[in-house]
C-alpha cells in the first residue's frame, strides 16, 4: 500500500521510520511532508521517498498514493479533513483534535485514530482474560500512575534529525491557531494552568483514556482533579466507572526519572490485572502482564512483539480488508470529552473560569 507522512519529527524518526523500513511488504512510502525541510529530506532518504513537501495542501495535491500517516504534533483535525475529503485512508497519531467542532466537521471517509497501546500484546491478553472475569461488572478499580521523564532523556539513543530551518513567524502563527483551538475548548479565559492541564491530559494521559476505553468505557463523570509541582509537574484524577467501581490516575512529570514507567492495576473480587509498559519509543521492548489469582499466584506474560507494529498492520487491514480499527473518529470524540471533563472539573474545585465546550 502506497503511502504518505506527514510530519517528520520525533516519533516519526525514533518510531515510524524503522517500522516501515522493515514492512514494506505493508507499505511503500511515495512521499513525506513537513514543515522542515531539512526533516523531510532526512525521512525521505531513510524511507526511500521520492516526494519531499513542506506543505499538506501540495503533498495532497501531488497524490501518488492511496493512505495519509498524520503524524505530527498539535491538532491534527484540519489535516485529516483535508485528507479524508481528497478520498486518502488515514491514520492519525493521538490526539485527533483539540476540540469536538473539529471532529464535527470531518468528512465522512476512513480514519483510524493512533493508540499503540491498544493493539499491545499484553493489553490484548487483559481485555480477553477481564472478559473472561465477566467484563466490566467485575471491576473494583482501576489504578494508574506514569513516571514521565523528559521527553530529551527518552530519545537520547535515537539520533534525531533537528529542524532548524523552519520560519519562526510561521511557528508564532502555528503556535496562535492551537491556542485559538484551546480557546474554543475551554473559553478565552481559560487561566494558564486550566489550558496546561488540557494539554497534558490530551498529549499524554489520552494513552490511559483510551485503555479505559477498551477495558471499561469512558468515565461519564470526573469526581477529583488536582495538579502540584513545577509544570507540567503532577496531576491526580479520579472518579467513577461507567459500570462498577472507580478508576484514579496519576501522572507524574520528573525532569531526571531514570526511565518511563506506566502500571495499569484492574482489581476485581477475584485478583488483579497488571501492565507495565515501558518507553514507548524502546521497540519491541516488551510490556509486562502479570495475573494475580487464587492462593496468591502470579502469572507473568510478556511479548516482545512491537506494538506500534501491530497497529500499523492493523491500519493495512482496515484499508485493504475493512477490518475496523480499535478506535474511530468516535472514540477519539470520547477522550477529547473526558479530556474536557477534567478540565472543567479543576476548575470548578479551584473557582476558576471555564468556557467554551468544556463548559
Amino acid at each position: 500500500m502506497r503511502i504518505a507522512l506527514v510530519g517528520c519529527g520525533a516519533v516519526t524518526q525514533a518510531v515510524y521510520v524503522p517500522l516501515l523500513s522493515r514492512r514494506r511488504d505493508l507499505f511503500e512510502v511515495v512521499a513525506v511532508c513537513d514543515l522542515s525541510r531539512t526533516l523531510a529530506d532526512a525521512v525521505g532518504d531513510r524511507l526511500g521517498a521520492a516526494g519531499r513537501f513542506t506543505s499538506v495542501a501540495e503533498l495532497l495535491s501531488a497524490g501518488g498514493f492511496e493512505a495519509v500517516l498524520v503524524l505530527a504534533s498539535g491538532s491534527h483535525g484540519e489535516t485529516v479533513g483535508r485528507a479524508l475529503a481528497g478520498g486518502y485512508a488515514v491514520l492519525c497519531e493521538k490526539p485527533l483534535a483539540l476540540t469536538r467542532a473539529e471532529v464535527a466537521a470531518l468528512p465522512e471517509g476512513r480514519l483510524m485514530v493512533g493508540y499503540m497501546k491498544q493493539y499491545d500484546p499484553a493489553v490484548r491478553r487483559a481485555e480477553e482474560l477481564l472478559a473472561e472475569l465477566g467484563g466490566p461488572e467485575a471491576i473494583r478499580s482501576v489504578e494508574v500512575t506514569v513516571l514521565h521523564p523528559s521527553g530529551e532523556s527518552q530519545l537520547a539513543f535515537a539520533n534525531l534529525t533537528q529542524a532548524r530551518d523552519v520560519d519562526p513567524g510561521l511557528l508564532d502563527s502555528l503556535r496562535a491557531a492551537e491556542r485559538d483551538l484551546v480557546s474554543r475548548a475551554l473559553g478565552e479565559s481559560a487561566p494558564e494552568r486550566v489550558r496546561a492541564l488540557y494539554g497534558v491530559a490530551l498529549g499524554s494521559i489520552c494513552h490511559d483514556l483510551s485503555l479505559l476505553r477498551r477495558f471499561t468505557g469512558s468515565p461519564a463523570e470526573i469526581s477529583y482533579v488536582e495538579t502540584w509541582g513545577p509544570a507540567p509537574g503532577s496531576i491526580e484524577i479520579s472518579g467513577p466507572l461507567p459500570a462498577r467501581g472507580r478508576f484514579s490516575i496519576r501522572w507524574h512529570y520528573l525532569e531526571d526519572y531514570p526511565a518511563y514507567r506506566e502500571t495499569v492495576a484492574v482489581h476485581h473480587d477475584r485478583g488483579s490485572l497488571e501492565l507495565v509498559f515501558p518507553s514507548p519509543y524502546l521497540m519491541n521492548a516488551p510490556t509486562t502482564l502479570t495475573v494475580v489469582s487464587g492462593a496468591e499466584s502470579r502469572t507473568e506474560h510478556r511479548d516482545v512483539t512491537e506494538a506500534f507494529e501491530v497497529q500499523l498492520a492493523a491500519f493495512h487491514a482496515f484499508v485493504n480488508d475493512g477490518k475496523p480499527p480499535l478506535t474511530d473518529a468516535g472514540g477519539g470524540l470520547e477522550d477529547i470529552v473526558t479530556a474536557q471533563r477534567i478540565a472543567a472539573r479543576y476548575a470548578v474545585q479551584h473557582d476558576l473560569p471555564i468556557g467554551g465546550e468544556a463548559a
